[in-house]
């Protein structure tokens, strides 16, 4: 049992790897580039509400760390082993509100994956190839006449407002609609939409019949592409 033991701590001692310098420093540098070029790109194709440009400033910082563990843990077997029981007790708990963020995250720590394990060439194609569908699948959507957009109704006269008309009326002219949040304290109340509108004809419409039906009503249009 002792010689088995012994064979095993001699195993976890030769896999050492020694890593090249300039190897590393190449792939750190370009790790940071790849992550500076995608926080760019989120803030000027990202649809997220929340604020894109702060959200983005990590991209750099977890891209060059990933790039990091990984290059020190592919070195040695029993760093990997020890990086599992780090995991482990280390939880992150960050709060993911759009789903689109999730996939900008997963996207920069494969960034630092790849390059850690020295497959740049993998790496800078899956990017580019990632990158041309985010463009690709903008241009697609910014070439038809479609809204997006955060919608705030309110009113001071909460007793004369019936949510069930309007529900109906924004129904008969948005092609996508969402309730997010709905505030009531006395006379005040608020609700807040995310809604989708295919031109603008029908958005000025829209905007119309909400005013016939209640000119007491106070109403904010804003475009989430708006939101930085």
């Amino acid at each position: 049992m002792n010689n088995k033991f012994a064979s095993f701590n001699e195993f976890l001692a030769t896999q050492s790897v020694q890593v090249p310098i300039l190897s590393f420093l190449l792939n750190l540098i370009l790790a940071a580039i790849l992550g500076y070029l995608l926080s760019k790109i989120y803030v000027k194709y990202g649809k997220a509400l929340s604020n894109r440009k702060r959200f983005s400033s990590i991209f750099v910082i977890l891209a060059m760390t990933t790039m990091v563990i990984i290059t020190i843990v592919k070195s040695s077997l029993a760093l990997s082993l020890g990086l599992v029981g780090a995991l482990s007790i280390v939880r992150f708990r960050a709060a993911i509100k759009d789903p689109e963020e999730l996939a900008y995250l997963f996207l920069t720590i494969g960034i630092g994956l790849g390059l850690g394990a020295d497959q740049v060439a993998i790496t800078l194609i899956g990017f580019c190839t990632i990158i041309c569908v985010i463009w690709l699948n903008k241009t697609k959507k910014t070439t038809s006449d479609f809204y997006n957009l955060f919608l705030t109704i309110s009113s001071q006269k909460a007793s004369s407002v019936d949510f069930s008309i309007i529900m109906n009326i924004l129904k008969k002219h948005c092609e996508g609609l969402s309730l997010r949040r709905l505030d009531e304290s006395g006379e005040n109340i608020e609700a807040t939409y995310v809604i989708d509108i295919d031109s603008f004809e029908r958005f000025e419409q829209c905007r119309t019949d909400i005013h016939k039906y209640s000119p007491d009503i106070n109403i904010t249009f804003l475009d989430n592409r708006g939101i930085d």
